[in-house]
């Protein structure tokens, strides 16, 4: 994609504080904010980091061909002055907030010209939006997709190297410009509440048609401070949709995008992002009822599921709403897991509504969706144990997937799993009461330790493996690990733990390795170690005999 723009083109979509050289204009011919990628003609974005300020990398930016730098802390006036011949330096409040206008006014607001659905929620988006992304492909229309697990230009997908759900926004706006180049219609995103949040502001150039938000828990505390914040965030996308116009010209022709939100009606948190929007919701819930009434919601906006079916390979349920001919449909898929039931109400509501067609029609389309990388994922070799790898990594999604694979479960359960380091601390114990809930086994590893000691982590997820009846998030009456030596195993290591795993596994048990799934690589404070979680459970299985395929 060749692209320039001069620079005071994109300088007067935000306020500058400072600027040297300002009769300099050079060309810029793309938007960097990592310096080894910087090449001729960039503009640098010095971000604060975590461990290291982007004010250390301006230099070597320079030296690499960036002709503009944006900066918001001080930097040696001495800087300025050696380049004020060739470089522009322009300090702003916020560097990282100004590069997604910055990016939108760059790639000429490619999201201004696509229909445009955002999903978010703490557990769900990953698998909504590629459902969603497959629906409208299945009808007969174009589609682009961003996901924590893959993305795709409007062709195939391919995978997601970053641990960011919701890219930088220079990346978003280039997927975007890219998928318009591919002749989408729609696009997808996944949207995080980091991304979300006016903190980073990733999101916040994006002309949203359609809000999605599947369910809220309390996640990423680290980051919002309080789980009202949280929710804040996250409800940015459903105010979103009254900040853009919706009269859109896309693929050349003008047209007035449908608008509206997708609520999931069982949980409390998301049924409060009515409130957030001007726009006409749909609501859809696993109950034949929810309090409409008090809401004044008119009766044909909400959408039920009843009858719900799941078993090892398959996931049936009966949908209903009053809209229909025949007021319910059937609904088949080759997904696994109740929870899956949330997930494809939402989509069916949102491909219908946005496409324009009938209920009964995207039903149908759904026994042809198949699940998303690394989410329920089975790995059969031939082994008489049944090995499944999936996402989960908080207390929410723990309590969503351990109940429906207990009840089905004819053996023990061996779960593997770990917590994500400088995260969010107060949920580590609450995964490790879940999991001793229902685990007969449970064999804590590294996820991404990141600076933390990894038996640090551990030490804490394995308190409430120990104290379960401590923590209120752990449901049921009976605790299946003792947390004894036989039961309770810490090994950092994640290749060895899944590998120990295996070792107690017994005819028509049941691993669960949780909370990598799609991710490439594990995350240590001087390193980051490739890592693949659905090769590494083959290779493990291989190392055992079993080849299968």
């Amino acid at each position: 994609m060749n692209r320039e723009k001069n620079l005071d083109t994109l300088l007067s979509s935000i306020k500058i504080l400072e600027i040297s050289s300002p009769t300099l204009n050079p060309l810029i011919q793309n938007l960097v904010f990592d310096s080894r990628n910087v090449t001729k003609g960039s503009l640098f974005f010095a971000l604060p980091g975590n461990t290291v300020h982007g004010n250390t990398f301006i230099q070597e930016a320079i030296k690499k061909g960036a002709v503009a730098i944006i900066y918001q802390d001080e930097i040696p006036s001495s800087l300025i002055q050696t380049h004020a011949a060739n470089i522009v330096m322009v300090k702003v409040q916020d560097s990282r907030y100004a590069m997604s206008p910055i990016a939108d006014s760059f790639y000429d607001s490619p999201s201004s010209k696509l229909k445009v659905i955002g999903v978010t929620g703490t557990e769900g988006k990953s698998t909504t939006t590629y459902l969603i992304w497959q629906l409208i492909q299945l009808l007969g229309a174009k589609a682009g997709f961003i996901s924590t697990v893959q993305t795709s230009f409007g062709d195939r997908a391919f995978d997601n190297t970053e641990h960011l759900t919701t890219p930088e926004a220079p990346v978003i706006h280039y997927s975007l410009a890219k998928m318009l180049e591919n002749n989408c219609e729609y696009a997808i995103i996944e949207s995080s509440s980091h991304g979300l949040s006016k903190k980073t502001n990733r999101c916040g150039d994006i002309h949203y048609d359609v809000g999605i938000v599947t369910n809220v828990t309390h996640e990423h505390l680290e980051f919002h401070g309080t789980r009202e914040q949280y929710a804040f965030d996250k409800a940015n996308l459903f105010r979103s949709l009254d900040l853009f116009s919706h009269e859109k010209t896309v693929l050349g022709l003008k047209s007035s995008v449908p608008t509206f939100g997708v609520i999931n009606a069982d949980d409390s948190v998301a049924f409060s992002f009515l409130e957030d929007t001007k726009q006409a919701c749909f609501f859809f819930s696993e109950k034949s009822s929810v309090p409409l009434k008090e809401q004044n919601i008119d009766s044909k906006a909400f959408f039920y599921a009843s009858n719900i079916i799941s078993s090892e390979k398959q996931l049936s349920f009966t949908l209903t709403n009053e809209n229909l001919t025949k007021q319910s449909v059937e609904v088949e898929t080759n997904l696994i897991g109740t929870f899956n039931v949330h997930n494809i109400l939402a989509s069916i509501i949102t491909v219908s509504k946005i496409m324009g067609k009938s209920i009964e029609e995207v039903a149908k389309t759904c026994q042809k969706l198949i699940p998303v990388k690394g989410r329920m994922s089975s790995v059969d070799k031939g082994q008489n144990f049944e090995v499944i790898i999936d996402y989960a990594h908080t207390p929410s999604s723990f309590n969503t997937i351990f109940p429906p694979i207990r009840d089905r479960a004819q053996g023990k359960i061996i779960s593997v799993f770990g917590s994500g380091g400088n995260r969010d601390t107060k949920k580590r114990p609450e995964q490790g009461a879940i999991a001793a809930r229902y685990s007969d086994i449970v064999i804590l590893t590294d996820e991404d330790p990141r600076t933390e000691n990894s038996m640090d982590i551990l030490t804490m997820i394995a308190e409430g493996c120990k104290n379960p009846y401590n923590f209120s998030v752990s449901r049921g009456t009976e605790v299946y690990c003792k947390a004894d030596s036989t039961s309770l195993f810490l090994i950092p290591d994640r290749k060895k733990a899944i590998r120990k795993a295996f070792s107690l596994a017994s005819k028509n048990d049941i691993v669960l390795l949780l909370g990598k799934a799609h991710e490439n690589s594990i995350i240590y404070a001087d390193h980051i170690m490739p890592y693949d979680e659905i090769e590494e459970a083959i290779s493990a299985l291989a190392e055992m005999g079993y080849k299968k395929g």
